[in-house]
Order: C-alpha cells, then sequence, then structure tokens
C-alpha cells in the first residue's frame, strides 16, 4: 500500500480551488479564438472578444474570472492501492475548500440548510463524487459549478422506444428552453443511461472532458456533433443577444441501463467552464 497524507490532499486542493477560478483552461480560451471565427453577429463578436479579454485579465492579475465562485464539486479517483493517513479525506478535502475560497477572496455561496438558507461563510461542504480505481495514485478535479448554470439541469425519464432521436430532441428542446440563462456560449453535459441519481452523475462527469476531445464511441461521436449544430442553429448566441454560437460542444458520457429505462440527463456549464485537476 501507498500512503498518502491528508495533509497533501487538503492542499492541493487549496490551490486548485484557487487556481480554476483564477486561470480558464487553455481549451476553453482556444475554443473561444475559435467560436470568433464563425460568429457573423457584430454583437455575438463583440461579446467573445469581451469573454477572451475577461480570461487574459482573470489570469493576469489573478483574480476570479466571474463573480460566482461556484460550489466546489470536486471529483476524487483513488487507487485501490492508496491508504489515507492523518485522518478524514473528506474533512481534509472540505478544509482545502475553506482555505482556498478563504485565502483566494473567492465568493462564499453555500448555505448549511437549503430552507433555512443560512451562508456557511467558507463555501463548505463540497460536493464529493468519489471512485475506486486501479493503482497507487490519487486524481483531483476540481470543477466550480455556478448557480446560473446550475439551475439550467434536468433529468428525464424516456422511454426506451424514443432512442437516439429522443435523446436529440430532449437535449435541444431543454437548451432552448433555458435560452440566456446559463450565460452562453456554454458547455453543454449529456448523460444517458444508468439510474435517476447515476445519469445526473454523467452529466456532470461529461463536462470534465477536455473541449473538442469526442467521446471515443464514433457513434456518440457523431450525436455530439449533431445536437452540437442544432443547437447552434437556436440562435441564441453568445450571453443570449444572437448568433451562430450558443455552445461551444456537446459531450456524451454513458451507462448501460435496465430494460425498462431510458433516462437522459442535461447539465450546462456556462461559458466559465472551469475545472482543475492534479495527481498525487
Amino acid at each position: 500500500m501507498r500512503e498518502v497524507h491528508v495533509d497533501t490532499v487538503r492542499d492541493h486542493i487549496r490551490d486548485m480551488c484557487i487556481d480554476a477560478n483564477y486561470n480558464l483552461g487553455d481549451d476553453v480560451v482556444q475554443a473561444f479564438e475559435q467560436s470568433l471565427k464563425i460568429e457573423e453577429s457584430p454583437t455575438g463578436r463583440n461579446v467573445l472578444e469581451q469573454l477572451i479579454e475577461n480570461a487574459r485579465i482573470a489570469r493576469e492579475e489573478q483574480v476570479p474570472m466571474c463573480q460566482d465562485t461556484g460550489f466546489a464539486v470536486i471529483f476524487v479517483e483513488v487507487g485501490q492501492e492508496v491508504l489515507f493517513v492523518g485522518g478524514d479525506v473528506k474533512d481534509a478535502i472540505n478544509e482545502g475548500v475553506r482555505r482556498g475560497y478563504t485565502e483566494g477572496y473567492l465568493r462564499k455561496s453555500i448555505v448549511s440548510d437549503p430552507v433555512e438558507r443560512v451562508n456557511t461563510k467558507d463555501n463548505t461542504p463540497a460536493v464529493i463524487h468519489f471512485d475506486v480505481v486501479p493503482g497507487d495514485k490519487v486524481k483531483l478535479t476540481i470543477a466550480p459549478k455556478g448557480g446560473g448554470s446550475e439551475n439550467m439541469s434536468t433529468v428525464r425519464m424516456l422511454k426506451p422506444a424514443q432512442g437516439r432521436q429522443g435523446v436529440i430532441d430532449f437535449v435541444v428542446e431543454h437548451v432552448k428552453t433555458a435560452g440566456p440563462n446559463p450565460c452562453p456560449p456554454t458547455v453543454v453535459g449529456v448523460g444517458i443511461g444508468g439510474t435517476f441519481e447515476k445519469v445526473a452523475w454523467l452529466a456532470k462527469k461529461a463536462l470534465l472532458r477536455p473541449l473538442g476531445e469526442p467521446n471515443p464511441d464514433p457513434f456518440y461521436a457523431e450525436m455530439e456533433k449533431e445536437i452540437l449544430t442544432k443547437v447552434n442553429d437556436l440562435g441564441i448566441g453568445p450571453q443570449g443577444f444572437g448568433g451562430r454560437v450558443t455552445s461551444l460542444a456537446v459531450h456524451i458520457e454513458t451507462h448501460p441501463c435496465h430494460i425498462a429505462s431510458f433516462p437522459a440527463a442535461v447539465n450546462i456549464n456556462c461559458h466559465a467552464s472551469r475545472h482543475s485537476e492534479r495527481n498525487i
């Protein structure tokens, strides 16, 4: 067994919270630049130029790229040969979030109870997804998720007979209904299969894939392209002002499902598609 001290996890999470909010990934910035080549709307082009400039300022001045610095959503892949020592790894992750959001001057947006609405004042607790994998490494991925885009999420239990076209129609219909609310140009995560809760997780996990990287299955890669074309034909455009670029990418993740079920989910990222990833 390889021992990993939880303080190491804590320190990485602290740094990743800040990094993800200050430094927009190169894949997203490049997607903005590529979008400028196809956006026909002058207003849409102006928005894209401002998003590129906003990302530059955030990176150079080390300030948050958006006032909504998000819910700390963390994916942890733990090698089965890893032994965490020194305490509870979940406590360490939350302490890392606490330090990152406090020391990085990031907005604290989490309430301790969904009904009583009292702010925890340190952006904890995080939402943590654990997965056990082969090996002796730990992979940490943080994806700060803003409230505006998270609110534009949905799950639908489709009928198996609706098939491929049913999923396409569902996703496009939902993006149309969401309109400008998730701050386009967006990234559209789509989950297909599994169960009610699994399909929502798949849609969120789909957002972690680098932009421009298609699903490894050609069937779903083609489906991603078709949905993206239909979404961009809606004319919502950057920030909802109209134009050709409503979404930068559509990513699909799937899981086997019950013979009587056909769940599908959509989880949308705003233009600030933030991630930070590290391996221990």
